[in-house]
């Protein structure tokens, strides 16, 4: 049995010594039970193993270990309240990354079946699927707005394994990148900053109006904007899928490019929380190199750079707001921005435009692509509903967050049209939304 989260350990991705360890973890996790409330892994677990009289995690079949392992949608949540992990205690105990061990596993030994496999193709290929989306986005969008459960999505479903049920975001007409390229270029007098904004796939492709926003933040802020040239998706997709070899080019790629960028005197922001947890914790871990950890140190959320210019030494933003200003503002509160361990940023930059922010903290169940797969759907969308609950409970004139799949998930269960942080600071600042194209 190896306790290890290095992927380049030569015993990462043996089999039996990835099951001796998930017995030793489970072990410890059912003498605990803290974290019982976080996902359905947990309760799962805590049930096979009660099955039997001495409650041995070791009597567990390699079909419920993995049926842990696949409940399991990566929201960090259990690491954050852990007691026992690596810099705290001689257990060592990281459960996701442990969790990412075991499908890295399963996807180098064949474990996982045809279908997943192909799922995690289709799905996994962002950049591809959103050059072409963006491209046909008349066509495109008339196949993902088709209503929950039509023929069209059961169609849809049963050729990419997306699920049929859930709201899917529709794709823009005209990428980030290409409005960024066409833009009016603006001279900043003052400089505050230099950043490259890494925009992610959904800001790309599929919300690019919160890419539109930040910029015009930054800029009115002094903070001089470019793109992170040669930069494409995370990666995440393949990562939580166990997919290591794919995850590993696109992460190579992406290091030496933002890496080049950093050496050019620019930070970089990232406006969607799982794909800065990406830059910030995961390229850490699995490129490893001194460039990895350049990128991570030079990487910030978008609401966490500014706050850092309006903290920073001679450097302030302008908090004088004559737009829009909500009274209330339900603010969903991502997983991945709480795993970052900066603090409640976006909190704050919203407070300071007079606005009264109300917290909801539960879990939207999507991590990225989990709350998407059709197998997920039966553990995704309880999980999306308890969320919808909470934002109803909150009541907040607007609903703000930084996930736009979390925010997919409100919208599917509440109606409501969350804004990202940016957007709402932009509308208060009296910045108009660009015209649709």
């Amino acid at each position: 049995m190896t306790t290890t989260y290095d992927p380049k350990h030569p015993k990462y991705l043996d089999e039996a010594d990835v099951r001796e360890e998930l017995t030793r973890v489970y072990d410890l996790c059912h003498g605990c039970r803290l974290c019982f409330k976080f996902c359905t892994s947990f309760p799962t677990l805590f049930e096979f193993v009660d099955r039997h009289e001495d409650q041995d995690a070791g009597r567990l079949t390699p079909a419920q270990q993995d049926q842990v392992v696949d409940e399991c949608f990566q929201c960090k949540l259990c690491y954050i309240n852990c007691p026992y992990i690596p810099e705290l205690h001689e257990w060592a105990l990281d459960f996701p990354r442990l969790m990412l061990r075991a499908d890295a596993m399963r996807h180098e030994n064949g474990l996982k079946g045809t279908r997943s496999n192909l799922t995690t193709e289709v799905m996994g290929r962002t950049d591809l699927l959103g050059k072409v989306a963006t491209a046909t986005a008349p066509v495109t969008n008339k196949i993902v707005s088709a209503p929950s459960g039509s023929l069209v999505r059961k169609a849809v479903e049963k050729v990419t394994g997306v699920s049929s049920v859930r709201l899917l975001p529709p794709y823009a007409k005209q990428r980030f990148s290409t409005w960024f390229a066409r833009r009016p270029k603006l001279r900043i007098n003052r400089r505050q900053g230099r950043v490259a904004v890494f925009p992610t796939c959904l800001v790309e492709y599929q919300k690019p109006e919160i890419g539109h926003d930040l910029v015009k933040v930054y800029e009115r802020n002094g903070i001089e904007c470019s793109l992170a040239e040669g930069a494409g998706c995370c990666g995440a997709p393949f990562l939580h899928s166990g997919d290591l070899p794919q995850f590993d080019k696109i992460a190579q790629k992406n290091v030496k490019a933002l890496a080049d960028t950093v050496r050019k005197g620019m930070d970089i922001v990232v406006p969607q929380p799982t794909c800065g947890y990406v830059l910030k914790k995961d390229y850490v871990d699995y490129v490893g190199t001194d460039d990895a950890r350049l990128v991570a140190e030079h990487t910030y959320d978008a609401a966490e750079y500014l706050m850092k210019v309006h903290k920073g030494e001679g450097t302030s933003l302008d908090v004088e707001f004559p737009g829009d200003v909500p009274e209330t503002i339900s603010y969903h509160v991502p997983c991945h921005l709480k795993a970052q361990n900066i603090g409640l940023k976006s909190r704050d930059l919203m407070k300071l435009t007079g606005a009264k922010i109300k917290l909801v903290q539960q879990c939207s169940g999507i991590d990225g692509m989990w709350g998407l797969r059709a197998e997920n759907t039966d553990i995704s969308v309880p999980i999306a509903k308890k969320l919808g609950d909470e934002i109803r409970r909150a009541g907040g004139d607007v609903v703000a967050g930084d996930c736009n799949l979390a925010n997919t998930a409100i919208a599917e269960q509440t109606g409501e049209d969350p804004q990202h942080p940016l957007q709402i600071v932009a509308r208060a600042y009296g910045i108009p939304p660009e015209p649709t194209r």
